[in-house]
């Protein structure tokens, strides 16, 4: 048979599930996943390649009011990733009416002109199945969907119909990527992405969106199998790295544990956290600081 792929762009506002989904569709988690809101900053790609056919997703940050520079390209990032692309996936929350933020999504793919599906994420947390038909049928007003699928990623209950809709919407034409690759992320965002994920799960809801993180070093011993990673974790605030590291170091010490088991799993070796907190007041309204963490 010949090789077909098709390209796609998952979007959504925030918190309805877009990097749980694509993490649960290629197999591997590549994407930070919170309950904070605005927790994917920048595109990420995830690929999967079953048979003859790649799927090439794009994960993009949750739509909202950008309030900051970074905000501003978060949004870029989203209105970018409509175009030229095969198929855009709008991700709603079935348990929520449709949002400004919704609407103006829809806009952005009928200007575009490309095909969409939408998705219904969290229908494990309906009470009122009959509700989630009173909501399709207001966004089939809005648009010309390709397929409307109601899913629950974290039941995995519907996935396989994602991925046989994208199938049956891939084009003829070469791989783009190598089989067995999952996302074009390099290593040290992964951990860095791995590193930020913990503390967003750990801290309360202001200073997770001031929170960056890079990994100066990684570097696997030559002696012995240990991968030796520096991350360096800055924030806007003396008070909010004094929250991080908390009492007696205790917080940052249970976030880089927790990264430290989930990096280990991940890279397939012993691994030895080094994290460090700074400070860089206002680094979210500073351009050359927003591309030097890479999030421009």
């Amino acid at each position: 048979m010949a090789q077909k792929s098709i390209f796609v762009t998952i979007i959504g506002k925030a918190n309805v599930g877009k990097s749980s989904l694509l993490n649960i569709l290629i197999g591997e988690k590549i994407a930070a996943v919170s309950d904070k809101p605005q927790t994917t900053r920048t595109r990420i790609t995830g690929v999967l390649t079953k048979g003859e056919t790649q799927f090439v997703f794009f994960d993009t940050p949750g739509m909202h009011k950008g309030k900051t520079k970074l905000s501003e390209h978060m949004v870029k990032a989203v209105t970018d990733t409509v175009t030229e692309i095969d198929m855009a996936m709008l991700v709603v929350d079935c348990t929520n009416k449709i949002s400004p933020i919704e609407l103006e999504l829809i806009n952005n793919i009928i200007a575009a002109r490309t095909k969409a599906m939408l998705v219904l994420n969290k229908t494990d947390l309906l009470t009122d199945k009959s509700s989630l038909l009173s909501l399709i049928n207001e966004y089939s007003r809005l648009y010309d969907w390709t397929a409307v699928i109601p899913v629950s990623v974290t039941e995995n209950d519907g996935i396989g119909i994602i991925l046989n809709e994208l199938e049956n919407n891939a084009a003829a034409g070469p791989h783009y990527f190598p089989e067995d690759m999952l996302t074009d992320q390099p290593e040290k965002v992964i951990a860095a992405e791995i590193v930020r994920e913990k503390l967003l799960r750990l801290l309360n809801e202001e200073v997770p969106h001031g929170i960056a993180v890079s990994i100066e070093t990684m570097k696997e011993r030559a002696d012995k199998d240990i991968l030796d990673i520096t991350a360096e974790i800055y924030c806007e605030k003396d008070s909010h790295k004094g929250i991080i590291i908390g009492k007696n170091g205790a917080m940052l010490k249970k976030a880089a544990s927790m990264a430290r088991e989930e990096l280990e799993s991940f890279f397939q070796i012993k691994v030895n956290l080094q994290c460090w907190v700074k400070v860089k007041e206002g680094w979210r309204n500073r351009e050359g600081l927003i591309k030097n963490f890479g999030l421009s």
